[in-house]
């Protein structure tokens, strides 16, 4: 049975719904039926792809996140999201390489939802894999260290809304069978005109818009997890005034296929992220206002908000002498405006940890 034929039983579907199956169906899903999406031969590529660098430079940041928390015991390492275990097997390296004392005592957690990319794990971290305390699809049920999620909430599905002249719609996937079109109907649940009313936005007319509540159940569930310690969220997106603005009336819901994106905008109903369910990504830009309400609801902080760029910068900056050529073109690439560098942004999240002066912020703080 393919994915049309689900929502043909279903009925209408929210865009949200729909985004589950068409990423995350256990046989069917985007994510869960190989083990690796990304890089030259994938379909878009992520900081993990451009090199060690990356997780080189977070290794750090880890390092000083363990010795602000705790002075010893057990140091828990967790990344959601993990793919096939690729930027963890960095940070480890690198932690073992110059911060000895911290990856003896690290505990790491790779959750990922690919059962394929899972198996991946073990060859992944190599002469590492000691370190691995558990390969699972769901977060750990409370720890206390660090938890790291790179490009992971611009792929939780999302509600998209349209505004009318006489109220808020939402939009909903539809099938005869074969064929998946969009319809609108009143909102699925009131969450949704919550959400924009919290944050103050007024869509006109025509506007369209998403909304992540699974993105907001998200971080509040890891907040409540994380006894004590950090959060470092690496996506791309905007804060709400931006993100619900003129700039992008049409939304910013898309696909990827082969390193391009598709325009965001339907004709007669057929949306362009509804082509091939299953065999492309879907991702939409991420409400950082929203992300830090939720946190705060969680008694966490939030310790920065930045581009990439400055966080590289100020990790990478004391060893630029010491890098090598080609940890020097990485470095360029992860600052690559337009790109990697001002395109991703960095928030840092703590709990029980006060507000610590950090080395990524060192070369200041800027989301631009």
């Amino acid at each position: 049975m393919q994915i049309a034929e689900l929502i043909h039983e279903r009925g209408p579907t929210t865009v949200a719904a729909f985004m589950d199956l068409a990423l995350y169906h256990p046989d069917l899903g985007y994510y869960t039926r190989v083990a690796r999406r990304t890089g030259k031969t994938g379909d878009f590529f992520t900081s993990v792809d451009v090199g060690p660098l990356f997780g080189d430079l977070i290794a750090d940041q880890v390092a000083e996140m363990a010795r602000l928390l705790v002075a010893a015991g057990p140091f828990d390492l967790v990344e959601v999201g993990a793919g096939d275990g690729r930027l963890a097997a960095d940070v480890l390296g690198a932690l073992r390489a110059r911060h000895l004392d911290v990856y003896d005592r690290t505990r790491l957690h790779l959750v990922e939802a690919s059962a394929a990319a899972r198996a991946a794990h073990a060859a992944a971290l190599a002469g590492m894999a000691d370190r691995l305390a558990v390969s699972s699809p769901s977060m750990p049920e409370d720890f206390t260290g660090v938890l790291l999620a790179n490009e992971l909430l611009d792929a939780m599905p999302v509600h998209q809304v349209v505004m009318r002249p006489d109220g808020l719609r939402e939009i909903y996937v539809v099938s005869d069978g074969r064929r998946l079109t969009t319809c609108e109907a009143p909102p699925s649940t009131p969450a949704l005109a919550a959400c924009l009313l919290r944050q103050g936005v007024h869509l006109a007319p025509g506007w369209r818009a998403e909304i992540g509540l699974r993105a907001q159940e998200w971080v509040r569930e890891a907040g409540h997890r994380l006894r004590a310690g950090f959060m470092i969220l690496f996506d791309y997106g905007h804060e709400a005034a931006e993100l619900y603005s003129a700039t992008h009336a049409g939304g910013t819901l898309t696909t990827f296929s082969g390193h391009r994106s598709k325009e965001v905008e339907e004709s007669a109903g057929r949306a362009p992220w509804l082509e091939r369910p299953g065999d492309l990504d879907i991702t939409s830009h991420v409400n950082f206002t929203d992300l830090r309400w939720q946190a705060e609801q969680e008694g966490l902080d939030v310790l920065a908000f930045l581009d990439q760029t400055y966080f590289v910068m100020g990790l990478a900056t004391p060893r630029l002498d010491s890098l090598g050529t080609k940890d020097r073109r990485a470095f360029r690439t992860l600052l690559m405006p337009g790109a990697l560098g001002s395109i991703m942004k960095v928030m840092i999240l703590g709990k029980g940890v006060g507000t610590p002066a950090l080395a990524c912020c060192s070369a200041g703080v800027r989301a631009t």
